[in-house]
């Protein structure tokens, strides 16, 4: 396998959401609740904003065409907004100038994810590029947040463990989220917009097939 479409799988969904959560879950156990809470805010608010674009996209047409944009790249979104605040808090316990450099290398991260999303021509640039900078623009808020917050003192050993336990996932075959957003985009459009999503999306429309074969049979 190409050593994108591997690469590429650290931002899929089944990778990066419990990522998302172990990161939760070791600021609420070292008594860091407000971080914990405002993480969860952050990160959520994310998810919405991605889904929201792909499903207005899905379900009316909602986009850029002289961008080619179509909504954010989920991918690019979740690395850039998980990875730069995950590398600032393994290494805030060492010192400020080392956490933000950690910060840096996350940032790095996201940016190849967001490289490998184009290399595949999964997304367009525009897509890309969009998911970065909204993941970057999260995960500095939250680490404006920790700075302004008592370091976090907890052991970092649990979270590192955590993380490794969680790399089976990438074998995992990816979460059906595509399939997901067509099905809320029908139910919220509703039948009337149908034909112009399966449009969109290249497919045919099923019940105008099933509807077809029931007119032309004897």
């Amino acid at each position: 396998m190409d050593f994108w479409a591997i690469f590429t799988k650290l931002g899929d969904t089944n990778f990066t959401l419990p990522v998302a959560l172990l990161l939760a879950i070791w600021l609420a156990a070292a008594r860091h609740w407000r971080l914990a809470l405002w993480w969860c805010v952050l990160f959520g608010t994310g998810l919405f904003i991605v889904t929201a674009s792909k499903v207005a996209y899905v379900g009316w047409g909602i986009g850029i065409a002289s961008i080619d944009f179509r909504g954010f790249s989920g991918h690019a979104m979740r690395a850039a907004t998980i990875a730069p605040p995950l590398a600032y808090l393994l290494f805030q316990h060492r010192n400020p100038e080392t956490a933000r450099r950690g910060f840096l290398l996350g940032a790095a991260f996201g940016i190849a994810i967001c490289i490998s999303r184009l290399i595949l021509g999964v997304h367009s640039v525009s897509e890309a590029v969009s998911g970065l900078l909204l993941g970057l623009f999260i995960a500095m808020l939250f680490v404006m947040l920790c700075e302004r917050a008592q370091p976090v003192q907890a052991s970092r050993l649990p979270l590192m463990i955590g993380l490794f336990a969680l790399l089976p996932a990438l074998l995992a075959r990816p979460a059906p989220t595509q399939g997901w957003i067509e099905q809320v985009a029908i139910q919220l459009a509703g039948d009337r917009h149908r034909d112009d999503i399966h449009h969109r999306l290249g497919k045919p429309n099923p019940l105008q097939k099933h509807e077809s074969n029931a007119t032309t049979s004897p």
